[in-house]
């Protein structure tokens, strides 16, 4: 399929209103004319943790949720988008309960990645795993099978528990490409247009590397999901945290990537009031990506912008976000930290908050994001302006649903009510009706307190201007006849 160069929607299944077919509601009374690109449902699966990233099938919708009759109402109007988590499934999963069972004997054994299939008498090296990026204190969990009382060691890349609740699914295995093609066939029968791979940079395990996108292996997994993909008419979205010239590498073999360091490029330009890094970004980074400022988990550090950004002034930065309530998700891995032992891997909080709840700097931020090239992705706190929930981290002591409010109806209503909102709006209805999103890019040369980007497209054109003294943002417009529009953000 051709993807949309409009703004789409990232939400949960029941941050709207409760459930999808209130979503659907949601979507139908309010934002017909917005979300033109598409909505990012996020996992709306069965699922035992990780707020439905470890799902337990993708054949059915967790009924809390609804169904898949609701998903298939969204996705009759608006180009719909799931995730898929290529790395694991649920230890709850039909498929692990099974395994956990029947141990070899089960007709899923091959689904997973046990550890005789990696080290040769099935006990880890030390060795080779202080060489691993790890996500946990070790990568594997240890079961008990019910019908032997044996142990199996399995891989487990995340999860907090021991035993994990994510269990690594064998990509080798031609019995979990089966299983992936039967997963990708469901969505297809269900209106899904785009699929994005979570955790795909995890997927390849192999001695002596990082066992993260292991080269060129990964490739070779990529090229067999696009070519099944691709028969069902659906676009791919691989997700991967890393640092920036592996994403740059994904790009140039043709992939959509995610543009994870324009949020922190975005929020240093308003912070510092200095345009000279996110101008020199600009230029050079891929055109093929997806934009985004906020999103599920945080804004992203590390290893996204290692080599990219000086870790003390990414200190200074860091800490005036945790001033304005943030918290931070840290890296684990000595490796992966800076030398200085800087190890934020993620600030977690809204990005209005961010911005310490300024309307224009908000604005001035999401101008930017749309103006850069790509497809905008605006998450739903952040649409409606949300700021940090800090009742919701303490309820459930996890620091990232700082971001993750579930917003009733009439919360809904009553944000919908607030200027910066109408604002935010009004620009994405801009940003998907004018047609020189659709041309070439410039970045026009500007002193640094200044943020001027521009694009044209057969005789016309758009400008942004940003003052980031004041944060005053205007959008000059001239069509093709010579007509000029000042647009007021």
């Amino acid at each position: 399929m051709t993807l949309r160069n409009q703004v789409q929607l990232i939400t949960y299944p029941d941050s709207m209103g409760g459930d999808l077919a209130t979503l659907s509601h949601v979507l139908r009374k309010y934002f017909t004319d917005i979300f033109e690109g598409g909505i990012h449902i996020l996992p709306p699966f069965p699922s035992s943790g990780d707020r439905g990233f470890a799902p337990l099938t993708y054949l059915e919708i967790d009924p809390d949720f609804g169904s898949w009759e609701d998903m298939q109402a969204i996705g009759e109007q608006f180009d719909l988008l799931v995730d898929l988590m290529v790395n694991h499934i649920s230890r709850q999963s039909p498929y692990f309960q099974d395994f956990l069972a029947k141990g070899e004997a089960s007709a899923h054994s091959d689904l997973f990645l046990t550890l005789d299939k990696v080290w040769k008498d099935g006990e880890p090296v030390q060795a080779d795993m202080e060489k691993m990026f790890l996500r946990r204190s070790v990568p594997y969990s240890t079961f008990e099978i019910q019908e032997t009382g044996a142990e199996m060691k399995v891989w487990t890349t995340f999860g907090k528990t021991n035993p994990s609740e994510q269990i690594d699914l064998d990509v080798h295995s031609p019995l979990t490409k089966m299983l992936l093609t039967e997963f990708f066939t469901h969505f297809k029968k269900n209106n899904v247009k785009i699929v994005r791979l979570d955790a795909v940079g995890y997927v390849i395990k192999k001695l002596g590397t990082s066992c993260f996108f292991v080269e060129p292996d990964i490739y070779l997994f990529l090229d067999w999901v696009k070519e099944m993909a691709d028969s069902l008419d659906i676009e791919l979205l691989p997700e991967v945290h890393a640092h920036y010239s592996t994403q740059y590498r994904l790009a140039e073999h043709g992939s959509w990537i995610y543009d994870f360091i324009l949020p922190y490029r975005v929020l240093e330009t308003l912070v510092n009031r200095s345009s000279q890094e996110l101008c020199r970004y600009l230029k050079n980074r891929p055109h093929k990506q997806f934009t985004m400022l906020d999103c599920h988990d945080g804004i992203p550090v590390k290893p996204d912008l290692d080599d990219l950004i000086d870790d003390g002034e990414a200190r200074q930065l860091v800490d005036l976000c945790v001033e304005r309530g943030a918290n931070l998700s840290l890296i684990l891995s000595e490796e992966h930290k800076g030398e200085d032992g800087f190890d934020v891997h993620q600030i977690r909080c809204t990005y209005y908050s961010a911005l310490n709840c300024d309307d224009d700097a908000y604005m001035a931020a999401r101008a930017i994001q749309f103006f850069a090239p790509g497809i905008p992705q605006v998450y739903y706190v952040g649409l409606l302006a949300g700021e940090n929930d800090y009742a919701r981290v303490q309820e459930t002591g996890e620091g990232r649903e700082i971001n993750r409010h579930n917003y009733s109806v009439e919360e809904i209503d009553q944000a919908l009510e607030k200027t910066v909102v109408q604002r935010l709006m009004k620009l994405i209805r801009f940003r998907n009706t004018c047609e020189t999103f659709n041309g070439a890019f410039t970045v026009i040369p500007s002193p640094g307190e200044e943020v001027r980007l521009a694009w044209h497209k057969e005789g016309a054109s758009c400008e942004l201007y940003i003052d980031l003294q004041t944060y005053r943002t205007n959008i000059h417009c001239v069509d093709a006849e010579g007509a000029e529009t000042d647009y007021m953000v």
